[in-house]
């Protein structure tokens, strides 16, 4: 029987499923094995980003604590003006008084009630005058009437101890601030000094939920997370007042997924790290809102100040909510620019206090039925005095870096006198003004004055319009000197034993000069006087007999005597220095002035007093340092004969201003083709210079007497420039004398001239005048001769 055969078929179905099974295993292998690789990948990403985010976490820890555990924010060194001390007698007029007051950010009010604050009524003043730290001292809050007649101040009475007081002294008026690049400035508050109406306010309105979130309110990022997906863009933010201050602080102000994650990291870390108080008073210190300028105000202390010219901790209500609503939009809601908008934006404040019962009904209506009661605009963006400020930059410069000056909160105390200022402005302006329209338009100017025996620089003035980034001719104009070289010369003369008898010759006469060529000066009138006194040549400032002295005693002794009245120059000794070639900016030749106004004693000019840092610790101070330069005797003699100069010579135009007896010594200055006008002079109080020319050279068409001289005129008639009186040293002696015989008068005759000699040196011989008639009239018309 033939075997039986496997059906095909069936071996094929079996072999199919055999496959198909192993195509299933081989499918769960490689299943697993991806799915444990996947799980792997997932497993590494996880453990990689955990150590990202935790070193990422750690690296955001380090620079929050860097940052705010450090010096938290760059404070601007702030510059003021001298303080004023106020007593009985005290020569400034109401009016006057009153600008100071304005110029230190008081506010005028119907009653003086607050620090800060005053009140007019008549010739009569009440003030609250604000608590100030002063480098000797604090100086206690004092409610004050001061009583002033048409020139002084007559009483003060101090209206809390109900008793009159003799002295008072006023804090003094922010001038200017030395900002970082960023040109940010705030007013820091401790803890202590922030009140609870501020802090409810602003929490009401930015994070209610701030003593009890941990830096990031989830609900409230959920809330703004919905918002932005409808809109389909960032419209809206969720930020608690510490991420806000993350992002102020730390952070830029992108919209980004990376900056959010950042600011929410560090804001729980800003929270584990610092109490919410830190944290509060932080936000406080720095948030922005507004603008001044180029200044940026930061901080609800500067913004109170700014807007109101109030501490923040005498701000009302409706005042605190006006600030809280800044916040939004400082530049959007501005008081000063909108209004309407700033003001609708406080009602919502108070509407939002009121429904959280942080004020009642009444308090709500009172608040939104009041004005914003923002004062008029105040800024510290542009000093109102930059050339002065320029000056104690480059003083400050010599001691300190530029960080500790925009960094480190600096106060600054200077010399500068705000009604000297003022007036030296207001006379340069006028007499600028007064020329002709042409010239006038192309005509500068610069003034400096200083304090006769500290060498305080009280005012500096650049040029005409005085204001900040313009070119300051006081300090950094160089310009031919003129006249004002002379009484230089006359110095190194009398050392040589000339004295104010001798006669000069006034004649004309040649010299080489540079490279071989002939100089040949002139008097200013092209004339030749002969034979004329030492103390006429000076007075009627001739060149001729000037530059003969000059070159007799040597031009470089005279270079010398400059250097020694404190004027640094490497100038060489060409006869044409003789005759004021010499370029000096008129604050190194008010340094030589004031050598000469404080007879013979050397103190550098200087406009900084003292230096504190941001706790009020005295860092330096500048003593007044005194050299004696020139002899006493020989100054002497050169200062009296810059008397003559503005009682019988060149400077007599004065009289026009002050009175004789004021016995001013000055000395006029001017310059071939009259391009330099230059008075430089000093009574006993004060010492002025004044420039007057053009910035391209051309000739400004004014002499000394006719240009700077009526400057300085105008100026020290309304300041107290005080009666000249100088020490007569023991070894001065004065003689009546007849100059153009050389002899020695015991009598009053005609000719004869009353002047002062170091003793032994008058003339030898003697001429009896006692017998002789005399009659004021012959004695005049021969003074007239001689000085014509």
């Amino acid at each position: 029987m033939p075997a039986k055969r496997k059906n095909p078929v069936k071996k094929q179905s079996a072999s199919r499923k055999k496959a198909s099974v192993r195509k299933k295993s081989a499918k769960k292998s490689l299943s697993g094995r991806l799915g444990r690789f996947i799980k792997k990948i997932i497993l590494a990403c996880i453990v990689f980003g955990t150590l990202f985010l935790s070193f990422y976490t750690i690296y955001l820890n380090s620079i929050i604590k860097d940052k705010f555990e450090g010096r938290r924010w760059s404070i601007p060194a702030k510059v003021y003006a001298r303080a004023l001390e106020v007593y009985p007698g005290l020569k400034i007029t109401i009016t006057q008084f009153e600008k100071e007051l304005k110029l230190s950010g008081y506010r005028k009010d119907k009653q003086a009630s607050t620090q800060g604050s005053f009140s007019r009524n008549g010739q009569r003043i009440e003030l609250v005058t604000r608590q100030f730290k002063f480098p000797d001292g604090e100086e206690q809050s004092h409610k004050l009437r001061i009583q002033f007649n048409q020139t002084a101040v007559t009483s003060i009475y101090d209206r809390l101890k109900r008793k009159k007081v003799s002295l008072v002294r006023l804090d003094p008026a922010v001038i200017g601030s030395i900002h970082p690049k960023l040109h940010e400035d705030r007013l820091l508050l401790s803890q202590d000094e922030i009140s609870k109406k501020m802090k409810n306010t602003l929490l009401a309105v930015e994070d209610r939920q701030f003593y009890q979130h941990y830096g990031v309110d989830p609900k409230g990022i959920a809330r703004a997370m919905w918002t932005n997906i409808k809109a389909g863009s960032t419209v809206q933010g969720g930020s608690t007042l510490t991420q806000q201050l993350v992002k102020n602080y730390f952070l830029s102000r992108e919209r980004t997924l990376v900056r959010k994650l950042n600011e929410a990291i560090m804001s729980l870390l800003l929270e584990y790290h610092y109490s919410k108080d830190e944290i509060i008073t932080a936000y406080i210190n720095e948030v922005y809102l507004g603008q001044d300028g180029r200044r940026a105000v930061h901080g609800f202390a500067l913004a109170s100040e700014y807007y109101f010219k109030r501490p923040l901790q005498q701000l009302s209500q409706p005042q605190i909510a006006l600030l809280v609503g800044l916040v939004k939009g400082p530049s959007y809601y501005n008081p000063r620019n909108n209004q309407e908008r700033a003001k609708k934006r406080r009602n919502t404040v108070l509407k939002v206090m009121l429904d959280q019962g942080l004020i009642k009904q009444a308090e709500y209506q009172r608040g939104i039925d009041s004005g914003l009661g923002i004062s008029r605009r105040w800024s510290l963006s542009h000093s109102p005095f930059p050339a002065f400020l320029d000056n104690v930059k480059n003083q400050l410069k010599e001691n300190y870096n530029q960080d500790d000056l925009t960094d480190k909160g600096l106060r600054i105390f200077t010399t500068l006198d705000p009604k000297v200022q003022w007036a030296a402005e207001d006379a340069l302006a006028k007499q600028i003004k007064s020329v002709n329209k042409k010239r006038a338009k192309h005509l500068q100017g610069a003034v400096i004055v200083s304090h006769r025996d500290s060498a305080e620089i009280l005012a500096i003035v650049g040029g005409k319009n005085n204001r900040e980034g313009d070119f300051n001719r006081a300090i950094n104009a160089r310009r031919p000197i003129g006249s004002l070289i002379k009484p230089a010369i006359y110095l190194t003369a009398f050392e040589q034993g000339y004295t104010l008898s001798s006669l000069l010759k006034d004649t004309s006469f040649s010299a080489k000069s540079v490279k071989g060529k002939l100089w040949q000066p002139q008097n200013f009138d092209k004339k030749e006087h002969g034979l004329v006194p030492l103390h006429v040549a000076l007075a009627k400032s001739y060149n001729l007999s000037t530059a003969r002295l000059g070159m007799e005693i040597g031009v470089d002794k005279v270079l010398n005597t400059v250097r020694s009245l404190g004027v640094e120059t490497d100038a060489l000794p060409y006869p044409a220095v003789l005759l004021g070639s010499l370029t000096l900016s008129p604050l190194q030749v008010s340094q030589m002035y004031q050598t000469l106004a404080d007879q013979g004693f050397y103190s550098p000019l200087h406009t900084i007093l003292s230096v504190q840092d941001e706790n009020n610790e005295t860092l330096q101070q500048y003593p007044v340092r005194v050299e004696r330069r020139i002899d006493e005797n020989l100054l002497y003699l050169v200062n009296a004969n810059l008397q003559e100069v503005v009682s019988m010579g060149t400077g007599k135009g004065l009289a026009r201003y002050l009175p004789a007896h004021y016995n001013i010594a000055g000395k006029t200055g001017t310059t071939n083709e009259l391009r330099d006008s230059w008075f430089a002079g000093f009574g006993n109080n004060l010492v002025g210079v004044v420039w007057l020319g053009r910035d391209d050279n051309k000739p400004a068409g004014l002499t000394g007497s006719s240009g700077a001289l009526k400057v300085w005129g105008k100026m020290m008639k309304q300041l107290d420039v005080g009666v000249l009186e100088q020490n007569q040293p023991e070894n001065i002696k004065w003689f009546w004398i007849d100059s153009m015989n050389q002899l020695k008068l015991t009598g009053r005759c005609y000719n004869a001239e009353f002047l002062p000699f170091i003793q032994g040196t008058e003339p030898e011989n003697t001429e009896d005048c006692s017998g002789s008639l005399f009659d004021e009239k012959s004695r005049t018309n021969w003074m007239k001769h001689l000085f014509q």
